[in-house]
């Protein structure tokens, strides 16, 4: 795998959306929806494909699912499921057209549509198929992403979907809804699934069991635009909020899972930044990102990055000694310390790879106030990004500085914005307890893990070079086991 082979899959000309993804014959089928950017308003999107066995290598298919005409109601063929039965495959999904609308309302209709195929690769749709949201009880302009499976022991397929109730407070109305069906083709809309009257919506439903318990997953962009859980003890719930509930922060979306057996992995997307720059607003679709889900014991889910991706990582490259620029550091072969009280930064005397792993482990004493990584530093430290872990706080956070454009006045320069509020992740910072730092770093994506349970994913467009560093505020820590890793040719992965 040579170095410069991205980490992160993105297609040829295009974008990664909301991703379907489905394990069979050895391998993961990464059905997803193609965005092209192409600037033509409602020009259609399609379902691509991209198989992988290991997240590390991937064969890109191309289109697999075409989206229909101007006047079909598949004109964007969006989110969906894919399902095996009695030898047939069966692909359900969210049909949208802007200029089908409701004869009652004249809102936009969402559908659901059924195709089916042999291989996986030729699609062949059922128009007769096609079903919408009853009008008496749900928002015809919200009813997608069906996600279909059936439960251990029942007779009747279930189908969730993304949905909203007709009455109840705009903001709160979004539900799961369910359907059932014998036969894949003919539904019959039931009560909710769940439907808390917390929400907009919860696109991109999906329900799979792990160590014996249930979980239901869907993404929200009331509160969050991020991709939540809750846990059950049976498939229909009823369902728990965990402390965090959350797989990752703002900077992964539409998180869908599929498991090859004995393994979960949750793919979602890291979304890109309008002008691609770090102040401007997150954009639907991205690069794939990916993470091994498991559960621990009191039933909260872990992430972690695939041991696959991890192993194609050669040795860590040898890299100058650190050079203190201030503060009270013990540099060592095999470890950086800084032992005084006040906010210090050292800083290795290298550009970072623009793809590479980058590994530490950090412990600190009762009391710090912060440590962590700087990622493409300046030579001062004093520039750069910051992967900060806060003890105080319970959190890992991602800042940069200079964190906006400073304007006229000295004081225009953001300094009552803590972080970048839309990254951060819950933890539980021990102080003398080693720490596990993880940073995948591919051209403007990243994803963080701490300690192989919490990721936190986004982007770097500002800076595209710079050192790696380290620092501490207010405190006392110790950095071992620093390496850098790239990919290089003969690598196994």
């Amino acid at each position: 795998m040579p170095s410069d082979a991205p980490i992160f899959f993105r297609p040829p000309g295009g974008w990664v959306g909301d991703v379907i993804p489905y394990f069979w014959d050895d391998r993961f089928w990464l059905f997803y929806l193609h965005e092209t950017r192409s600037g033509v308003v409602d020009a259609g999107t399609s379902w691509h494909l991209a198989c992988t066995r290991d997240f590390v290598d991937f064969d890109y298919r191309g289109e697999v699912l075409p989206h229909g005409g101007p006047q079909e109601q598949d004109l964007h063929a969006y989110t969906g499921s894919v399902i095996e039965h009695e030898g047939t495959h069966h692909l359900f999904y969210t049909g949208y057209n802007p200029a089908v609308r409701d004869p009652a309302t004249g809102v936009p209709l969402q559908a659901v549509m059924h195709a089916v195929s042999d291989d996986l690769l030729t699609w062949t749709k059922l128009p007769e198929d096609t079903f919408h949201a009853p009008a008496d009880r749900y928002d015809p302009a919200d009813w997608r992403d069906p996600f279909v499976f059936r439960a251990p022991g029942a007779d009747e397929f279930t189908m969730l979907l993304a949905a909203r109730t007709t009455t109840g407070p705009r903001r709160r109305r979004g539900c799961v809804a369910r359907a059932v069906s014998g036969d894949l083709s003919t539904w019959t809309v039931t009560e909710p699934f769940s439907a808390p009257s917390r929400f907009i919506t919860h696109e991109c439903p999906d329900v799979f069991e792990l160590d014996g318990r249930w979980y239901l997953l869907y993404s929200e962009f009331s509160e969050r635009f991020a991709t939540r859980y809750r846990v059950a003890d049976a498939p229909d719930g009823p369902w728990r909020t965990p402390a965090d509930d959350g797989i990752d922060a703002r900077g992964f979306y539409a998180a869908k899972t599929a498991g090859d057996g004995g393994r979960r992995f949750a793919f979602g997307w890291i979304p890109t930044r309008q002008g691609v720059r770090d102040a401007g607003a997150w954009e639907w679709a991205g690069d794939l990102a990916v993470h091994e889900i498991t559960a621990r014991d009191d039933g909260s889910l872990a992430a972690a990055m695939p041991g696959a991706v991890r192993a194609s990582f050669g040795t860590g490259l040898k890299t100058p000694e650190p050079r203190p620029l201030n503060g009270s550091w013990s540099v060592g072969a095999d470890a950086v310390e800084c032992a005084a009280p006040e906010s210090l930064a050292t800083l290795w005397a290298a550009d970072l790879p623009v793809r590479c792993l980058v590994t530490t482990t950090v412990s600190f004493t009762p009391g710090t106030r912060e440590c962590g990584l700087v990622l493409r530093g300046s030579d001062d430290c004093d520039e750069g990004y910051f992967l900060r872990l806060e003890p105080p706080r319970h959190r890992m956070v991602f800042d940069r500085w200079p964190r906006a454009d400073q304007g006229p006045h000295q004081w225009q320069l953001a300094g009552d914005v803590p972080h970048a509020v839309e990254l951060e992740r819950p933890a539980a910072l021990e102080p003398g307890i080693p720490h596990q730092l993880e940073v995948l770093i591919d051209d403007s994506a990243y994803v963080a893990y701490l300690d192989g349970e919490i990721a936190m994913s986004g982007r770097m467009y500002d800076r595209r070079t710079g050192g790696l560093g380290f620092f501490v505020g207010d405190g006392s820590a110790r950095f071992t086991d620093i390496a850098v890793h790239v990919r290089t040719e003969g690598e196994d992965g």
